[in-house]
């Protein structure tokens, strides 16, 4: 096991507006970081190269969160100049800037860069095989990452949701409300992720004294979007009978979907970070703490 030393930081969070951008930057201030600065889309262009290195120029931070990304993974099948630039390209941007000034980098990164083939949770030194244009720029974006940046951490992630943004969570808190019965896919295998709780693991490995590399982050457990579409009925007081299962054959989509993306959380125990909770108690408490998402 990895001995885990506290660092004091200075941070600076790009991609800030978004979901876990968001969740980071309350992650922090509740932990009574004073020193945070966060970025968003529209403060910082990520793809370009000279915008990032006066960024890191003005702002000098001792750690650096990427939170940014192209995440239309469907959109991104007929605009893969615009998921290259933002998943590829500024990734590599951001780990030159950090090698140049000496700053730590995490960058998150996805389960679509595994083929989704697998019957049991991916290991991070498991053979990639992104099968989407999305999967494929991300992967491309850690490896411009730990080109530049050994020491980089790349944490990949999965279903992911929060108070910030679009998600599922949010969806199904709307269709429950304007539909009687729903269908969702029962054929492909996740970990639901709660933001909050990521966000928590990507400040404890900033801080942390682990070695650079791959690392994934996840909520433990693995459900089915059935699964969770159902436990997202329960937690808003709805029969969850009311979900019925169905095949992703039945609803295609431009992007092929992962039928199997269950991420192994190996080198994170190894580290001795501290271990991500189960999904369904992370949804349950999601839902105490976060008004936005029986909104939807």
């Amino acid at each position: 096991m990895t001995e885990v030393t506290e660092l004091a930081v200075r941070w600076l969070v790009v991609g800030a507006g978004g979901q876990l951008g968001t969740d980071i930057l309350r992650v922090l201030e509740r932990g009574g970081e004073r020193d945070v600065v966060g970025l968003t889309r529209a403060d910082l262009d990520v793809a370009d190269r000279t915008a990032v290195d006066k960024a890191l120029a003005a702002h000098a931070p001792s750690v650096v969160v990427n939170a940014a990304a192209y995440t239309a993974v469907d959109a991104a099948e007929t605009d893969e100049a615009a998921a290259a630039a933002a998943n590829t390209a500024a990734p590599g941007f951001l780990a030159e800037a950090c090698a140049q000034s000496g700053a730590r980098l995490v960058h998150l990164s996805t389960d679509y860069v595994f083929a989704g083939d697998g019957t049991q949770p991916y290991d991070e030194d498991d053979p990639t095989g992104p099968r989407s244009v999305y999967g494929r720029t991300k992967l491309a974006g850690e490896k411009a990452v730990l080109h530049a940046l050994p020491s980089a951490y790349v944490v990949r992630t999965a279903w992911v949701y929060g108070a910030a943004g679009s998600n599922f969570v949010k969806t199904m808190a709307k269709l429950e409300r304007t539909h009687e019965t729903l269908s969702v896919v029962d054929d492909q295998r996740g970990s639901p992720t709660w933001s909050f709780d990521l966000a928590t693991g990507v400040v404890a490995l900033a801080r942390s004294g682990a070695s650079g590399g791959v690392y994934h982050c996840t909520n433990s457990g693995e459900t089915t979007w059935c699964g969770f579409a159902r436990a997202i009925f329960e937690e808003l007081g709805a029969d969850p009978a009311r979900v019925a299962p169905t095949t992703t054959e039945a609803f295609p989509r431009p992007a092929p979907r992962p039928a199997y993306s269950v991420l192994a959380n190996r080198r994170w125990e190894q580290a001795g970070l501290p271990a991500m909770p189960h999904w369904r108690d992370a949804l349950h408490r999601a839902f105490a703490a976060e008004a936005a998402l029986r909104i939807g």
